[in-house]
């Protein structure tokens, strides 16, 4: 993986930067970023399917919001568990399990969806049943990556496993549209087969040599042990404030849940271009992602972050406003694009601030904060949408998103003045910096 010093170094006697194509070359990389795109296309296809399918049987937008309050509560009830597991065992065998677990949700679903259903209460079971797995799975691969890779090249990793999730995402849902419309069991039975596919995967990806070295091996479920996570998160100012930003901000911008009901309702279109309108939630994403992994953000972090978080905010009020399908489409495609640049900056600024040894406890925590600004902003979208309207409760979420931002940016200085990602960077020895692949 790591080049001749020579070769290497430039004429400043600073490392020379890998290409993606280098980076994507390593087997370690390669496979790992092989799970996230089939793990992430399963969700989305699977989120989407399940978004038509409550709707067409509830008619109902608080049905969607508590379809997202179902996947959410596993996240935070288990949340002093999950870190912990992902701590102190084979993080691979754990993202593993937990993936058996939602393939054989998925196969559920479809056997349901083949029977005509008329009732949501199953589907929200088994939804409830994947949020449990996932729940385990999310913590353990998001701590696996920075335990894999060099530090040195770790926000190029980043930037390529965001490329890939975004892809996935524009796969994902524009799938689901046209596989709905032909049978909505098909729709499932494909979602098993993608999270089958990354369960043989994730179990061949190849650790470091002092790995085990690097997890603690005695898992001691106490209190304190559990807590270390939050108490890391609430010390450390810079990753309390990009958690909660994201937090905040996406629990009031979270318009995306309400898509089934604004092409219903607002746009006036089909299932066929509501798959492609929420596959466009991907396209600015995989655009920005792309142009990040060619480009990583070197400078001004702090500052990109909040203003990519405005950008998404003002994008959510013109998804509110519009009853035009292609402006929706933009604005779709411009608020996504901006998050894409936030979870970049997140999903670097986290695992560079956090020693090995916690970062799975961390990523339970973050994870949590991550579903409150999913799963529970999606509760928040249905009940506001239930209560003011469809097109004033999103103008009302993207104002309090930009609102945010400026409150942020006055109580959270630590963030908003970040350089450089290796401004924060921890000196914990126990962060990755070992040596060549192995052959």
């Amino acid at each position: 993986m790591r080049e001749d010093p020579s070769e290497a170094e430039g004429r400043t006697g600073e490392p020379a930067q890998l290409s993606a194509l280098q980076v994507i070359r390593d087997p370690r990389v390669f496979r790992l970023l092989t799970v996230s795109f089939l793990s992430t296309c399963a969700t989305f296809l699977q989120a989407a399917a399940l978004g038509l399918q409550v709707y067409d049987i509830t008619g109902s937008n608080l049905a969607l919001g508590l379809l997202g309050l179902v996947e959410f509560i596993p996240s935070a009830l288990l949340v002093l568990v999950t870190g912990s597991v992902a701590d102190h065992f084979d993080r691979r065998k754990v993202a593993a399990l937990g993936l058996a677990v939602s393939a054989a949700g998925a196969l559920t679903l479809g056997w349901y969806a083949g029977t005509s259903p008329t009732s949501v209460v199953p589907i929200f079971a088994l939804v409830f049943v994947y949020g449990v797995a996932k729940a385990f799975v999310s913590p353990a691969l998001r701590s696996l990556i920075p335990m894999v890779v060099e530090r040195d090249i770790l926000p190029r990793v980043v930037a390529l496993n965001s490329t890939t999730w975004q892809l996935a995402i524009v796969l994902g849902p524009a799938a689901s549209g046209f596989l709905y419309n032909a049978d909505p069991s098909y729709a499932y039975y494909a979602t098993a087969a993608l999270l089958l596919g990354a369960l043989v995967t994730v179990l061949t990806v190849m650790m470091p040599p002092d790995w085990a070295t690097r997890v603690v091996t005695v898992f001691r479920p106490d209190m304190r042990s559990a807590l270390e996570g939050l108490q890391f998160i609430r010390r450390t100012p810079v990753l309390l404030g990009a958690i909660a930003l994201d937090l905040f901000a996406v629990l009031f911008g979270g318009a995306v849940t309400l898509l089934p009901a604004i092409a219903d309702e607002q746009l006036g279109v089909g299932n066929v271009a509501y798959g492609w309108l929420r596959a466009s939630a991907g396209v600015g994403s995989f655009v920005v992602a792309v142009i990040i992994t060619a480009r990583p953000i070197h400078r001004h972090i702090g500052r990109v972050l909040l203003s990519v978080v405005a950008i998404f905010g003002f994008a959510t009020i013109v998804l509110g406003i519009t009853h035009n399908y292609w402006v929706a489409m933009l604005a779709i495609v411009t608020l996504s694009g901006a998050d894409m640049v936030s979870v970049y900056v997140r999903s670097t600024l986290v695992p560079l601030v956090t020693p090995d040894d916690r970062r799975g406890r961390v990523s339970a925590v973050e994870q949590v904060f991550i579903g409150a600004s999913n799963e529970l902003g999606a509760f928040e979208s249905g009940v506001a949408a239930a209560v003011f309207g469809l097109g004033p409760a999103i103008v009302l979420g993207g104002a309090a998103t930009v609102t945010v931002v400026g409150v942020w940016s006055v109580c959270f200085p630590d963030l908003r003045d970040i350089d450089r990602f290796e401004d924060v960077m921890t000196r914990d020895a126990t962060l990755p910096g070992h040596g060549p692949v192995p052959p």
